[in-house]
């Protein structure tokens, strides 16, 4: 945002002086995309998009044992009661779900994620619930440290406030998980990471475990 403004370039106001044009965020030592407001009228349309999940996102995850198979988590997410730092798997908590499908394993595995529900640290805490972690994830429980947790909001989806049309964004990986990745998947790399394939994955959701 301070850079946004710094260029001198128009950022909606409907989320204070401290948010300007912000719609949505990601995790602090995440990366990927993220989409910002020029104006009150489009962030008004992309947070109503945001409610009936028009808009949404697919994330790439690296974690430190592999899934068994192709997994959707239902689990409701609160504040941990222990640690105010981190959310939780618990009873009261509001209604999360998450689907996880399986890219490729090596001794730790990429798999892509997606919400059908927002909560802070959502796939995190999901993750968590079945004893699997992100790389560098110290907070949920990672053995394998990294300069930051191996989360990536890969591919970003939203009907244009003013055209109407649907369009589709895609973050380009930064190096440090790039080259992970390549270590996982080898010469599978450009097949598992193409956009059109993920989305079919998840298009086609059949056969997976549900944890509920």
């Amino acid at each position: 945002m301070d850079w946004l403004k710094s260029k001198n370039i128009r950022l909606s106001t409907i989320s204070g002086e401290e948010r300007h044009g912000i719609v949505h965020r990601i995790d602090k030592e995440t990366s990927g995309a993220l989409v910002i407001a020029k104006t009150n009228e489009a962030h008004q349309f992309l947070s109503e998009q945001l409610s009936d999940k028009s808009m949404g996102r697919y994330y790439l995850a690296i974690i430190d044992l592999p899934l068994k198979e192709d997994t959707e988590i239902d689990k409701p997410i609160g504040r941990n009661p222990k640690n105010r730092l981190k959310n939780c798997v618990i009873n009261n908590g509001k209604t999360a779900k998450t689907r996880f499908i399986k890219l490729c394993k090596e001794k730790e595995e990429l798999i892509a994620c997606k919400l059908f529900t927002g909560r802070t640290h959502q796939i995190r805490v999901h993750l968590n619930s079945i004893n699997r972690h992100i790389i560098g994830d110290e907070l949920y429980g990672a053995k394998e440290s990294s300069d930051r947790i191996l989360l990536h909001a890969y591919i970003l989806y939203l009907i244009h406030p003013k055209t109407k049309k649907l369009m589709q964004f895609k973050a380009p990986l930064f190096d440090d998980m790039k080259e992970k990745i390549n270590q996982i998947c080898k010469e599978e790399t450009d097949e598992k990471l193409n956009e059109n394939y993920i989305i079919d994955r998840f298009t086609n959701f059949t056969n997976y475990r549900l944890y509920s």
